[in-house]
């Protein structure tokens, strides 16, 4: 019989989110009175159509595809150029940023990509992320070798963990020692925090003293409104040198279901090989995708150019009002429940202490119990995420306003 990866076994019991699917299907099991009443605010999936001018866009590529003269096969495994020049003009050159199209990379998934970029990284690197963190970046070291086992709170041997809460205004602290891979993520996931410019500087700094390599998920970057907070770390000065960043057309344009997103890696930013010399991270990744991806489909991508037109443009803008709006509900109705809350104001996600010192997930039971209302243990993030509890603005404003009045009502402290 073949023998396995063995890496897998050291994960935990279930990945965060098939383990709320888990509890929640047994607590239908067990009221199934309750299954119509369940609101459920807990993964970051969007509920709003498209934007007209993406299926539009969409459908007329897919009358292309009839006819011999417009039909498209296989595509760049990089993406189409008209969609990476786009990318380039209106999310980087706009603002300032010093990013080309050839240095953008077209992918069905921001998480794709998160886990994909250790492919082309040494399994000798010190790596770091945040607590609590997006589990993505720590579960994909764990399958791929790069961790030890885990201990009681859930860290894995080998990771560096940096906490983020509240008494540190959840803004992680520089390392005092060298790390040669840092995860970065912002607005964050899941705790709705933002890094000012100065943050962000400090860590490009400390990864061009230490030659580290950051890796930037900026997914939610649309959701910001504040205008002195970056949306790109190339907005940082000398960032091209130390970050690569991930980017997704999901949350800004709902293609959670359709599939594109894009990750950045500039030319000249490089990775030491086995005999000292410096290889460029951009060719590894490109050669790694020419093997591994057969890219993201011509139709999707027109749809996915058609977000930076005019019309696009407002029509995005309009479902990020959306979900902020939902945003600033959930955050005020917590607020009125007593509840410490936190995030919902540069990004769609609310993160909330949870009362009368419940763990997340006794909190997870309570909110499902006795609201009918499923969120995210904040324990599940990490260590530092234990006795924090997130909920996400990704729903119909109608389940929202329920939501908030049915806190209001049974759990108002």
């Amino acid at each position: 019989m073949p023998t396995i990866n063995n890496n897998f076994l050291k994960l935990k019991a279930g990945y965060l989110f098939p383990e709320i699917g888990r509890r929640v299907a047994e607590f239908i099991k067990a009221n199934p009175d309750a299954a119509e009443k369940i609101i459920k605010l807990g993964i970051g999936d969007v509920t709003e159509p498209l934007p007209e001018a993406c299926i539009v866009a969409m459908h007329k590529a897919v009358d292309e595809q009839s006819q011999h003269e417009s039909f498209h096969g296989y595509g760049p495994e990089q993406g189409y150029p008209f969609l990476c020049e786009a990318i380039a003009e209106h999310d980087y050159l706009s603002r300032g940023c010093d990013i080309s199209a050839d240095e953008i990379f077209i992918s069905d998934g921001s998480k794709c990509d998160c886990a994909g970029i250790l492919d082309i990284l040494g399994h000798d690197n010190t790596i770091a992320v945040t607590d609590p963190v997006y589990p993505v970046y720590v579960d994909t070291n764990v399958m791929i070798g790069n961790t030890g086992e885990a201990d009681d709170a859930g860290r894995y041997g080998k990771l560096i963990y940096i906490p983020v809460t509240a008494e540190n205004n959840f803004t992680p602290e520089i390392p005092a020692t060298k790390v040669d891979v840092i995860y970065l993520c912002y607005p964050n996931n899941p705790t709705g925090s933002v890094a000012s410019k100065e943050t962000l500087t400090k860590w490009v700094a400390y990864a061009k003293q230490h030659g580290s390599l950051i890796l930037y998920d900026a997914a939610y970057e649309a959701f910001i409104a504040d205008p002195d907070i970056p949306h790109s770390i190339y907005e940082i000065e000398d960032a091209r040198e130390v970050a690569i960043e991930f980017r997704s057309f999901s949350k800004n344009a709902g293609f959670t279901g359709t599939r594109c997103a894009f990750t950045v890696i500039p030319k000249g930013l490089s990775g030491t090989a086995a005999d000292g010399s410096m290889v460029e991270l951009h060719g590894l990744w490109g050669r790694r995708q020419s093997t591994k991806f057969n890219g993201v489909s011509y139709i999707i991508q027109r749809g996915a150019e058609a977000v930076y037109t005019e019309a696009g443009q407002q029509q995005t803008a309009g479902l990020v009002s959306f979900y902020m709006e939902n945003a600033r509900i959930i955050r005020e109705g917590l607020t009125r429940a007593g509840m410490a809350v936190y995030g919902g104001t540069n990004a769609p996600y609310v993160w909330i202490k949870t009362p009368d010192n419940q763990t997340s997930w006794e909190f997870f039971d309570t909110l499902l119990n006795d609201t009918h209302i499923v969120g995210t243990p904040g324990s599940g993030f990490g260590a530092s995420g234990e006795g924090y509890f997130r909920l996400s603005a990704f729903n119909s404003r109608e389940n929202v306003e329920d939501a908030m009045q049915r806190i209001g009502s049974v759990l108002a402290v």
